[in-house]
């Protein structure tokens, strides 16, 4: 691939309004989620994949790996969610290494609050300003990104 390929005009305002878009919207996400229920927006989605998950746990490393954080990262908020109580961390049955994160009563009824008020966000920012052909576009150009990361063929040569 040419080193010096730039951007065409198209495609750096593609790139610009995408990136920009981004911004503002986990900003704002943030914003609600903090003023809504005092977490930031990345506890949120920590919450919602325990609520998810089988028996409302999954292994540490997993949900670093679902939630794409670093291991530190995962377990500085979980450590954080656990002073809440509304999460637990224990030692994993099948690994003596491992660690479980599981959702307690206190955390499901904390996510059960916030949820509806981060739904309605969600729609205002992004899923009511869109038309059906818009979300399914939005839809495949994210899972199209995604692919990319996750799937050795679809990498980009460095």
């Amino acid at each position: 691939m040419d080193e010096n390929r730039w951007l065409t005009p198209p495609e750096q305002r593609a790139w610009r309004a995408y990136v920009e878009s981004a911004t503002l919207l986990f900003d704002a996400l943030d914003r609600d989620m903090q003023q809504d229920a005092g977490i930031p927006h990345a506890y949120y989605v920590i919450l919602v994949r325990l609520s998810e998950a089988p028996d409302q746990s999954m292994r540490m490393s997993e949900l670093a790996d679902v939630t794409r954080s670093s291991r530190s990262r995962l377990s500085h908020a979980v450590a954080r969610l656990q002073e809440r109580g509304w999460v637990d961390r224990v030692d994993c049955e099948t690994d003596r290494r491992g660690q479980v994160a599981q959702l307690t009563p206190q955390g499901l009824s904390a996510l059960g609050e916030a949820a509806p008020k981060h739904v309605e966000a969600v729609r205002a920012y992004v899923i009511d300003r869109l038309s059906p052909a818009q979300l399914a576009a939005l839809e495949e150009i994210g899972d199209t990104v995604i692919a990319g990361f996750t799937d050795p063929e679809a990498s980009v040569a460095s």
